[in-house]
């Protein structure tokens, strides 16, 4: 799992199974073939999710594969969902980078070790980034807690609200939404009555 959760080797390893090493689609054709050709008893090593609707399914897959091979308790097995979920959530929100993610998988073992690798494409710019992510490193979902982040475009404009540099936004962020609403529209509406357009 520390493998696959390492972006330059799971990008090599896509390649030793002779895929294009530009390609988008060696994320979703390594983690499907892992998917279907892990064997639990032999690889100690489950994986649920995939592309699309397939993502949306971790959150079934999850209890019934962690119960089936694992007999997980309850407390690991909504640890798995929340793992699951929250990586989610952080690449397409808290990341904003303008790919969208259309690709999840979380591969666990029988101690509840996880590893999460997505998948998320940008339209305008026909390029794919993947995220991946490991139980082992990860000490807060919204601090850094990425493993890596690979893709051929660098978008200079991205906000990323799990970055140390972001600490100061993520601060203001929860006193803004934590705060009262009127206080909110009020300081909203001066900033609108204050700007003056470019070239007015």
């Amino acid at each position: 799992m520390r493998r696959l959760a390492d972006p330059l080797w799971f990008q090599a390893f896509g390649c030793v199974l002779g895929f294009n090493w530009r390609s988008s689609g060696v994320t979703t054709v390594v983690t499907g073939v892992l998917k279907h050709s892990l064997n639990e008893d032999v690889h100690g090593v489950s994986i649920a999710g995939g592309k699309g609707k397939r993502s949306r399914e971790a959150k079934n897959e999850i209890p019934n594969l962690a119960e089936k091979h694992y007999n997980l308790s309850s407390a690991k097995m909504e640890s798995l969902l929340y793992a699951s979920r929250m990586a989610a959530k952080v690449d397409n929100s808290a990341v904003q980078d303008g790919f969208s993610l259309y690709h999840h998988v979380i591969a666990f073992d029988g101690e509840g070790n996880w590893t999460v690798v997505q998948q998320g494409m940008n339209r305008a710019f026909r390029m794919a980034r993947r995220y991946h992510w490991i139980s082992d490193t990860v000490k807060s979902f919204t601090f850094e807690p990425h493993a890596g982040i690979i893709s051929n475009y660098k978008n200079p404009s991205t906000l990323d609200m799990t970055s140390i540099d972001s600490a100061e936004n993520q601060k203001v962020s929860l006193e803004l939404a934590t705060s009262n609403i009127e206080n909110v529209k009020s300081s909203v509406s001066r900033i609108i009555a204050d700007y003056t357009p470019p070239f007015e």
